[in-house]
């Protein structure tokens, strides 16, 4: 994951960038009480870790408002990251001259507030994505950050519950006021950026023998074992500790769940993820996996080189080199819409979902870990995705898109699926997909496959799986708006930042939920004020599930006609699969 290597060799700095600021406009109840006695808050008070890095000094936010709280840093750090591919975490020197080596997994680094407001605080850079084709301010290999929101008052013992969120494919840094605003007790709000496409995710034997697989990955889990080391001296609790992700943040809690068997290692209490996807799922020395690390090395100055000498390479390569072939790899694989995700690296990610869950074997025991849960899907979680393809062949938005594109779009994102998997799904007595149901709109019906398949399925099964083995509060959910929209992380915003155009309706759903996930993470149990209860899921399928929609937020049975469509999802997904990626 790290490497310790010398100036002028690739070596990433972890950068976990603490900023401790509480919410511009928090509500009361959302408060730490005033300390009593000799304690003192941390507001005012300068922190330091073990590596012996100034994590800074907290200073009160100039504002109307007393209660409102942000940090100013005493000393900022400034960060040193170059070839963070592929590599370990190790020891290292301790820092110098101000700059925090992230080889040394527990040395943070201050994100910069310019001035005192909110409006302009200045982040680390964001993580290079896989489709940047150049370097681009804002995003370098230097973006291991962290945030750390605490309330106002809090001290040393406050012990308050921790809510680590993993961001999804934005991986946008959303200031969280309204979240710790709607919640009921006072908690801590957590967020990690983690490295992403070729520089997160590149598999292969070569990158297993001589580097770290699923790096991205590994960035959360040591981002996690920090929380675990450090979050008591920001006054939290490390024994309530719950973890949250949308989108592929989501699938990241759901493979924080299956990790290593099922250790969490005592991480984490509690999972929760907003549309978790189960994405293809190789095994690093499938040739799917090969051909994509051989093309992308021959795509970089490292042509031909091969084995140790080849990461060697890579790793001392200029970043521009590494974007490029990144974004390189995308163009042979134009019906995919993520080449470089997690792989089964035969350590820590050793077992795929569907089967950690599910085992084929009843004699089989499932792999995951038994914490509360809480995960679910928006209706529309389908849409638009294969427009979003250069293949024409793929894209069922085209005009002239038959069940051949549903076929080529699906195989684009499940290299390995053979046919008869979409032909038993039109073909099974129950008729799980009829076009008559679509108004004979291929589009729409290769959208809901899609939706269900990836998504909703997804979410069903780790609640269900949940449920079924003793997991007594295992949570479901279907988001539902007619209004602004239920397609692929149209739930997100309500969180952060709603819309201009939502309605009363809209944000009163907005603040229930923001109470449901808020009261999970201090008390284990999805409560609002709005008194519906949501009832945990007893069946296989996640269900019973809440409906959370502006005009009714209710219970509901998962109908017969999903429950029949999820249920040959999980019974399929192996078969997607095969041999060849084993």
């Amino acid at each position: 994951m790290f490497s310790t290597s010398p100036p002028g060799k690739r070596s990433i700095n972890l950068g976990l960038v603490a900023t401790l600021l509480f919410s511009l406009y928090p509500q009361q109840s959302a408060c730490v009480a005033p300390p009593s006695g000799n304690e003192q808050p941390l507001v005012g008070s300068t922190v330091n870790l073990d590596c012996e890095c100034l994590i800074g000094t907290l200073l009160p936010f100039l504002s109307a408002d007393p209660d409102c709280l942000k940090m100013d840093p005493s000393l900022a750090f400034k960060t040193q990251t170059r070839g963070s591919l592929i590599s370990v975490v190790s020891a290292t020197p301790k820092p110098q001259w101000g700059i925090c080596d992230g080889g040394h997994l527990f040395c943070l680094q201050l994100n910069i507030l310019e001035g005192a407001s909110w409006s302009h605080p200045q982040f680390g850079d964001a993580c290079i994505a896989t489709t940047q084709t150049s370097e681009v301010n804002g995003a370098s290999e230097d973006c291991l950050f962290g945030n750390i929101y605490i309330p106002t008052n809090t001290t040393k013992s406050s012990n308050l519950p921790v809510l680590v969120y993993f961001h999804g494919g934005s991986a946008r840094t959303i200031p969280p006021e309204l979240i710790i605003q709607s919640s009921q007790k006072p908690l801590i709000f957590v967020t990690f950026q983690y490295r992403l496409g070729q520089f997160g995710f590149l598999g292969g034997s070569d990158v297993k023998a001589n580097g770290a697989l699923n790096a991205g990955f590994m960035d959360q889990r040591a981002a996690l074992r920090w929380v675990q080391r450090y979050i008591h001296e920001f006054g939290g609790d490390r024994q309530k500790v719950t973890i949250w992700g949308q989108s592929a943040g989501a699938g990241a809690t759901m493979f924080h769940l299956v990790a290593k068997g099922g250790d969490n290692e005592d991480l984490f209490r509690a999972a929760m993820g907003n549309s978790p996807s189960l994405s293809y799922m190789p095994a690093y020395k499938s040739s799917y996996v090969e051909n994509i690390y051989a093309k992308f090395v021959s795509l970089t100055a490292c042509a031909g080189q091969t084995g140790a000498k080849a990461l060697r390479c890579l790793r001392a390569a200029p970043v521009l080199d590494i974007i490029r072939a990144g974004s390189g790899v995308l163009t042979e694989y134009p019906a995919t819409l993520y080449v470089f995700a997690p792989i089964l690296d035969g350590t820590v990610l050793s077992t795929r979902p569907v089967d950690a869950f599910y085992p084929r074997s009843s004699s089989t025991t499932p792999k995951f870990s038994r914490v509360p849960v809480l995960f679910g899907s928006n209706l529309d979680e389908g849409a638009v995705w294969s427009s979003l393809l250069p293949d024409p062949l793929a894209n069922t938005s085209m005009p002239n898109a038959n069940e051949d594109t549903v076929v080529r779009f699906l195989q684009g994102q499940w290299a390995t699926m053979p046919r008869v998997i979409f032909d038993d799904a039109m073909n099974l007595s129950m008729g799980m997909y009829p076009i008559t149901d679509y108004g004979g709109s291929v589009s729409l019906q290769g959208q809901q496959m899609y939706g269900e398949a990836r998504y909703i399925c997804t979410a069903g099964l780790i609640t269900g799986g949940a449920s079924i083995a003793g997991v007594k509060d295992s949570y479901q959910y279907s988001y539902h708006n007619p209004h602004l929209g239920s397609g692929h992380s149209a739930e997100i915003i309500g969180f952060f930042a709603p819309p201009a155009d939502a309605d009363a309706k809209d944000l009163a759903l907005y603040q229930t939920m923001r109470e449901y996930w808020t009261s999970f993470v201090t008390d284990g149990r999805p409560t609002s004020t709005n008194t519906i209860t949501w009832e945990p899921s007893n069946s296989a399928n996640g269900s019973p599930r809440l409906l959370l929609h502006p005009d009714a937020v209710a219970m509901e049975q998962v109908d017969e006609t999903s429950r029949g469509r999820c249920g040959y999802w999980h019974r399929t997904w192996p078969r997607m699969h095969d041999s060849n990626a084993s």
